[in-house]
């Protein structure tokens, strides 16, 4: 499987010919959609989902599958492509990937706004991303993809994560909001873990792929 980061929130899935995207938002690259048969959505944040480009997107692919929860489903509704309400526990097969759904909820944002749905995607039992929150994947993860910068999170509680699931690798998300010092930051504190577990965590650049084993 081949694994390739967007800036931010986005993240492109790859293997035996077919491509799956995880939160194509606002702050990602659009050609991060180009030719995908499936999005996975977790939540209805901007920086997650842009409604437009999955129009365009379903527009240029009218075979595409969207997999999200209740509410970022509404938000869909002039978008020509086939819309799939998750949940919590729920399994499905999409575009050769397999696919279980971990997660309820957004991670405690600002006191006075509303704490919304927020699902996670385990694909293939392999790649975990579980969108704006730190959801226990309730199993091992040999990839872990972690948010490592929101108004939500805090260092320590991003390295207790780390520390819980313990995955072979670890890639950061969410970190489109910092410059390139606090990207350094990231990178430091990432290799610190990275060090201390014996496995690899780091950043990887917007554009950059890895082959997963």
């Amino acid at each position: 499987m081949k694994l390739t980061k967007f800036t931010h929130a986005c993240v492109r899935l790859e293997k035996d010919g077919s491509a799956l995207v995880i939160d194509p938002g606002a702050f990602g690259e659009e050609s991060a959609l180009q030719g995908a048969r499936a999005v996975l959505i977790t939540h209805e944040h901007f920086d997650h989902v842009e409604v437009e480009r999955l129009r365009r997107a379903a527009e240029a692919e009218p075979s595409l599958e969207i997999w999200t929860n209740e509410a970022v489903a509404a938000t869909l509704t002039d978008v020509p492509a086939t819309v799939h309400v998750v949940r919590h526990g729920d399994t499905f097969d999409t575009a050769g990937f397999a696919v279980r759904v971990v997660g309820e909820w957004h991670a405690p944002n600002h006191p006075d706004m509303p704490i919304v749905s927020n699902v996670g995607f385990l694909v293939d039992e392999e790649v975990f991303y579980p969108g704006d929150a730190l959801t226990p994947p309730g199993t091992e993860v040999p990839t872990l993809l972690v948010p490592t910068n929101g108004p939500w999170l805090k260092l320590s509680e991003m390295v207790d994560y780390l520390r819980r699931v313990r995955p072979a690798r670890a890639y950061s998300t969410h970190d489109g909001l910092l410059n390139d010092v606090g990207l350094g930051l990231v990178d430091r504190w990432l290799a610190l873990e990275s060090d201390k577990q014996g496995a690899e965590i780091r950043r990887l650049a917007p554009g950059e792929s890895v082959t997963l084993p």
